[in-house]
């Protein structure tokens, strides 16, 4: 059996602010700052290697990791578990979710999670860009832990740990049920500050609990979308809402909100990805 690793990083022990998860290119228009950053990274690369150790101690045959955070080239190569393969790069197909598809592949990992757009204290909350306000499912909010378990579970398979903040893990569990192992490695205290285990123990934390959530596998259920669900995003401003309504299937659902309902979870990733991708173009001065 093999598993998938879906890496971010917002969620790792002693990361706190932008600065720290934010590469020298930028984002969300917010400052970089090259030493912060590369300690993040190296902290992010660390606790995914727990993962990877805890996975094979499990029964675990293969581990792909899939760096899923900003720009998706943040893991550091040299310093990953030998065992373990890796896709880096952007505007990959299934986005946080790359090689989910691959034959073999048991259950999903999910390391440096947080919290959904619009979580109270929740350290880096946002939902994948800073102008997503909301994702609903059938009236369902839900953050990116529920995107990537929907595009998941399209190739049947379940997603059995999450590690990153106590918000983020709650909501996961809230979400996909006991299957999911959870790991918090900190506690927020606001959108901007954290309170954090040591990152040698939320890395021995992480370790103990892939090892359980290959064992678990067997019992785990995938996260099935229902033929038809309807999607609504609501964006920061209607201008975005112009724009996203301009993709096939897409329709207007309010003043910032647009709606589709795709057949299953690959259409649901493909629309997704093409809406975010028409709202985030700027609009002409």
């Amino acid at each position: 059996m093999k598993i998938l690793i879906s890496a971010d990083m917002e969620g790792t022990a002693g990361v706190s602010s932008w600065v720290h998860v934010t590469p020298p290119e930028g984002a969300f228009g917010e400052p970089s700052n090259q030493v912060e950053y590369e300690r993040a990274r190296l902290r992010m690369t660390r606790e995914v290697n727990a993962a990877i150790e805890g996975a094979l101690a499990g029964g675990a045959d293969e581990v792909i990791v899939n760096d899923s955070h900003d720009g998706m080239r943040n893991l550091v190569g040299e310093e990953l578990h030998p065992e373990c393969q890796y896709v880096s790069g952007n505007d990959k197909p299934l986005g946080m979710m790359q090689g989910v598809d691959l034959d073999g592949i048991g259950a999903v990992f999910y390391t440096g999670y947080h919290a959904k757009a619009g979580t109270p204290g929740g350290p880096l909350a946002h939902t994948w860009t800073g102008w997503l306000n909301d994702v609903r499912l059938d009236g369902k909010s839900t953050g990116e832990f529920g995107i990537n378990a929907a595009i998941a579970g399209h190739f049947g398979v379940p997603v059995t740990l999450v590690t990153g903040d106590e918000k983020a893990v709650a909501q996961t569990q809230e979400l996909l049920g006991p299957q999911v192992v959870g790991v918090a490695v900190k506690q927020g205290i606001s959108s901007t500050a954290a309170l954090h285990l040591h990152p040698a123990k939320a890395q021995a934390l992480i370790r103990e609990a892939a090892e359980r959530a290959v064992r678990n596998v067997g019992s785990a259920t995938p996260y099935v979308l229902p033929a038809g669900v309807t999607v609504e995003l609501d964006f920061d401003h209607q201008a975005r809402a112009d724009q996203a309504v301009l993709a096939l299937g897409v329709e207007r659902a309010g003043e910032r909100t647009i709606a589709f309902r795709p057949k299953d979870g690959l259409e649901f990733c493909s629309q997704f990805r093409a809406v975010m991708k028409l709202a985030g173009i700027r609009m002409s001065p």
